[in-house]
């Protein structure tokens, strides 16, 4: 059974490991996870600590940013590297583009929902060869709309995706899911987390607000009890100050 990291750095740990053991049993598109405002500012660290794990490819890695001006960024600051960096491309530079014969690895980082249909479509180009998505935010209604076509996104292939790991800091809770384990809900008690439940799918609206129901129904009120030491979000914020320095 996973457990709740104590830092950001225990959960990058902890991703890598469950991305390694989805990869190895043969997930394709994998997705990973963290999902707190601040992280967004550390796209471009947090994709380098998953490179490793393709090492194995070399040259035949290829990372691909949003733009390309994060793309641009990232060259400069890592400098001479032995994989390649590009961006996703657009509708005036298509992705088919971008994809070259000798690539064996994609790492996407940080795609939104402007860019879900290049997205989409280099999964589908990849074939066989892996894709791994480090914090996508491809389920915006603004832009991927709602109804029909939405959800014919979702069916044909948002929901085809891995998450093989996902971390969610509440006020008070926190959701995690490492593969291969199931989604996980923990409750912040007095001086710890402790975990109330454990579900094969990922745990939302009407189900989290029952489940957070269910184990505060003992207590004085169905607030979640309050935090009494620095909590998770604080220790995950000094990490990130921390990273920014």
């Amino acid at each position: 059974m996973a457990q709740l990291p104590k830092n950001l750095e225990d959960a990058i740990a902890q991703a890598k490991e469950a991305t390694q053991s989805a990869l190895n049993d043969g997930c394709r598109v994998l997705q990973v996870e963290l999902v707190f405002p601040e992280i967004a500012l550390q796209a471009q660290s947090i994709a380098w600590d998953f490179i490793p794990i393709f090492a194995q490819y070399g040259t035949g890695l290829k990372v691909l940013f949003p733009d390309t001006g994060a793309a641009a960024l990232a060259r400069r600051d890592w400098g001479e590297v032995p994989f390649k960096v590009t961006d996703i491309g657009t509708s005036r530079s298509p992705i088919d583009t971008k994809i070259e014969a000798d690539d064996e690895a994609f790492l996407v980082v940080s795609p939104s929902a402007v860019e879900v249909s290049q997205v989409e479509q280099l999964c589908n180009l990849a074939e066989n060869r892996p894709c791994l998505l480090i914090n996508p935010q491809m389920e915006d209604l603004k832009i991927v709309g709602i109804g029909y076509a939405a959800r014919q996104v979702r069916e044909r292939f948002l929901s085809t995706i891995e998450s093989c790991y996902y971390l969610q800091p509440r006020e008070g809770v926190a959701i995690l899911r490492s593969y291969p384990g199931l989604w996980q809900v923990w409750l912040e008690t007095d001086d710890d987390y402790q975990m109330i439940a454990e579900l094969p799918q990922k745990p939302a609206g009407d189900a989290l607000e029952e489940i957070l129901l269910k184990a505060t129904a003992g207590s004085d009120n169905s607030e979640i009890p309050p935090t009494k030491k620095p909590g998770f979000l604080s220790t995950l914020q000094s990490f990130l100050n921390a990273l920014s320095r």
